[in-house]
């Protein structure tokens, strides 16, 4: 276990490192536990330079695999728009969806943010989980 201070734009960041398996990062952020992605996977050591990039307050979750998209053709993934907290999960495997309609809610910075199916269809895979946090850009549902 790794501990290093950052001060980014004035503020100070205490961060620790918990552990490194391949790409994937355990760090706590002062005192907020997260799981984080490395662009370069470390060679030997647990903590290159580039899981101090990925350390700064930006959550994101581990998401299982995708599930195999219904016989009525490729899934769509539905996307963070911004990186935070999902609060609610509106949705379950396998209920239909209209375009528009609320399948998450995701909490940044202090306010809730409605995310909504991109297309009719059927959701075929759930990627996160009610407290997961996640980046911009994280895969919510798929929908075929």
């Amino acid at each position: 276990m790794k501990e290093y201070k950052f001060t980014i734009n004035g503020t100070q960041y205490s961060v620790t490192i918990n552990s490194v398996e391949g790409k994937n990062a355990d760090v706590t952020v002062n005192g907020v536990q997260y799981a984080v992605e490395l662009e370069n996977a470390p060679a030997a050591a647990p903590a290159p330079a580039p899981v101090k990039k990925e350390a700064a307050p930006a959550p994101t979750a581990a998401a299982p695999a995708a599930a195999p998209a219904a016989a009525g053709g490729p899934a769509t993934k539905v996307t963070s728009p911004l990186p935070g907290v999902i609060i609610e999960v509106s949705v379950k495997e396998g209920q239909a969806v209209k375009s528009g309609q609320k399948v998450a809610v995701i909490e940044a910075m202090k306010m809730e943010n409605e995310i909504s199916a991109t297309k009719d269809g059927t959701v075929t895979a759930i990627h996160v989980s009610k407290g997961d946090s996640v980046l911009e850009g994280a895969d919510i549902v798929s929908i075929a």
